[in-house]
């Protein structure tokens, strides 16, 4: 439904993306499609399950793009991709034509680079949709045109909850929290104020909310009921024949083994998703909030192969009630953190609005490195650089050379110690006391000779002529030379 309507306002469809399988996590892994990569850094996931399309948006290769949101399929992707994205009141927008992962829980919606880009995809695609009964609810509460009514000065007066609860209390919860307040500082400082809002309790009941695994079996089989030739017609097909990438494997088998559609975890469930709406709803009335703030995920982009922890999904889809995520920042190696604002039932005009007003002054977008400008209409072409160093401190001398092809950086290099010296690590830091961002040799390296992949905290120091070659030797000298080759 959401395709035909971009298409009759004139949109051109470039192609299908990735996609976490089935929708069933928030990594984007995929039998059919393999690992997406995070182009801000491709040793890190893109979140999920949208991942393919917040990656290809991220890095231009179309303007805007769709995905869907159960339990922040959309709202992952657009933080660890510096996007914007917004999961909608249910029923905002059609569920025709995606395969079900929760029908209680499921909607589409748009990412894009900004907040007018954003409200100009749900001009075209929200509304009501006679195939999908949900989608009634929306009639009005659907402005002419949510691009229009964008205002720059809507943080000025408005009231926004912190809700500390999903913020995080453990050592690794720190580094996104401080991002996300930093964030949130800006919008104050346009004119919004910051309330700290509790709700004992809310962590528990978003546990047992969840329906997922009570729906997505049934959901899917009603959904492939439809097509008789279709080469499987269940949950338990998939599993038999291995049709699933081994991550999914246990997530699969857990959801495949109910037998009834109706249950008492099932009802549970749903009395609980009842008390977090009323419970969200109360205090936002109470303390007359326009909507509440927290992280998107409490921890930074996962690597690749590595469980995502943090998410903060589940309180949009079991509350029914629509949330937007913001660009925050970036980790100091270069990695997107996401805020997210949850704003009232058919709030979403004022929610752009608040978005709008904050990306005016903040003007969060930053290319990633992994694609660069084009040269004459094309890719650039491969570079390299490279040089010698001549330690400080001690007759050690090196060699590096640098290949840089947009999305691969590779850095090799040759340390050549004179008679008598021998060395027992290399390492480079950002700066000469920072952190370490890439480990050339250890103590247990017979070689002194080697390649390896430039990471993004790496590649971001080396650009910005802050990396810092440190060699350690035996006898207990630390030797130093600065390294910049990228510009």
């Amino acid at each position: 439904f959401m395709v035909r309507r971009l298409r009759e306002a004139g949109a051109v469809i470039v192609g299908k993306t990735n996609m976490h399988e089935l929708a069933a996590g928030i990594t984007s892994v995929s039998s059919l499609g393999g690992q997406t990569l995070n182009p801000y850094d491709p040793s890190r996931n893109p979140g999920g399950s949208s991942g393919g399309t917040g990656a290809a948006v991220a890095a231009s290769f179309a303007a805007a793009g769709m995905g869907s949101d159960t339990c922040g399929s959309i709202r992952i992707p657009s933080a660890n991709n510096n996007l914007v994205g917004l999961r909608g009141t249910s029923g905002l927008s059609s569920r025709t034509g995606i395969i079900p992962l929760s029908h209680t829980q499921d909607i589409g919606g748009p990412l894009a680079r900004s907040i007018a880009d954003l409200a100009l995809m749900l001009d075209a695609t929200v509304g009501r949709d006679p195939a999908d009964a949900t989608t009634a609810a929306s009639e009005g509460h659907i402005p002419s045109s949510y691009r229009a009514g964008l205002h720059a000065d809507a943080l000025k007066g408005a009231r926004i909850g912190v809700l500390k609860s999903l913020f995080g209390s453990e050592p690794e919860d720190e580094e996104v929290s401080g991002i996300v307040h930093g964030a949130l500082d800006a919008m104050q400082k346009q004119g919004a104020e910051l309330v700290d809002v509790n709700l004992p309790g809310l962590e528990d009941l978003l546990n047992g909310s969840s329906v997922i695994d009570a729906e997505f079996k049934f959901d899917l089989m009603d959904f492939l009921a439809q097509f008789p030739n279709a080469p499987v017609h269940s949950l338990k097909d998939i599993i038999d024949r291995g049709l699933y990438h081994a991550e999914l494997e246990s997530t699969f088998t857990r959801r495949d083994a109910g037998d009834a559609r109706e249950t008492d975890a099932y009802r549970r469930a749903r009395v609980r998703r009842a008390t977090v709406r009323d419970r969200v709803l109360g205090e936002m009335t109470e303390q007359r909030l326009d909507a509440l703030a927290y992280p998107v995920l409490r921890r930074r982009p996962a690597s690749i192969g590595e469980p995502q922890r943090g998410t903060n999904c589940q309180l949009s889809p079991s509350s029914g009630l629509p949330a937007m995520s913001l660009p925050a920042g970036f980790t100091d190696d270069g990695v997107p953190i996401g805020v997210e604002l949850l704003g009232a039932a058919w709030s979403e005009p004022e929610l752009l609005s608040l978005g709008y007003s904050y990306e005016q002054t903040v003007h969060p977008r930053r290319a990633p490195w992994t694609t660069p400008d084009l040269v004459g209409g094309r890719a650039p072409l491969p570079r390299s650089a490279g040089g010698s160093l001549s330690l400080r401190g001690a007759p050690v001398n090196a060699r590096f050379t640098l290949l840089d092809d947009v999305a691969r950086s590779r850095l090799s290099f040759t340390f050549v110690p004179t008679p008598g010296s021998t060395i027992e690590s290399a390492t480079i830091r950002r700066g000469a006391n920072g952190a370490i961002v890439a480990v050339l040799l250890t103590p247990s390296d017979t070689a002194l000779v080697g390649e390896m992949p430039i990471s993004a905290a790496a590649r971001q120091a080396l650009a910005g002529g802050e990396a810092v070659v440190e060699v350690r030797t035996t006898r207990g000298d630390v030797l130093t030379a600065s390294i910049t080759f990228l510009k």
